[in-house]
């Protein structure tokens, strides 16, 4: 599936006054909307960790932590979990 770009208008002095680059501001809020839809249910874990850009659930937990929000191991990390099992149990010719 793609992506989708959104555009936010945030104030140059937004940026000025959190001494953050562009860049790094982009970064924080993919994060923050991340943290937040997973809070909310709205995301799993897997996708929650490529909206905030995280290369693993691993990553995606800590980055919950530091948030302050648990991690909730759904029905669905579960299944994805354990085809992620089969399919290196295939490959591996187990």
């Amino acid at each position: 599936m793609g992506t989708i770009t959104v555009t936010v208008a945030i104030p140059q002095s937004v940026l000025v006054a959190t001494g953050l680059q562009q860049q790094e501001l982009e970064g924080f809020i993919r994060e923050v909307i991340a943290v937040e839809l997973y809070r909310q249910g709205r995301l799993s874990l897997g996708k929650a960790a490529e909206v905030a850009g995280v290369a693993t659930r691993y990553e995606m937990t800590a980055l919950l932590a530091k948030h302050g929000v648990f991690w909730n191991y759904t029905a669905a990390d579960a299944e994805a979990d354990f085809a992620t099992i089969e399919t290196f149990d295939s490959n591996e010719g187990g």
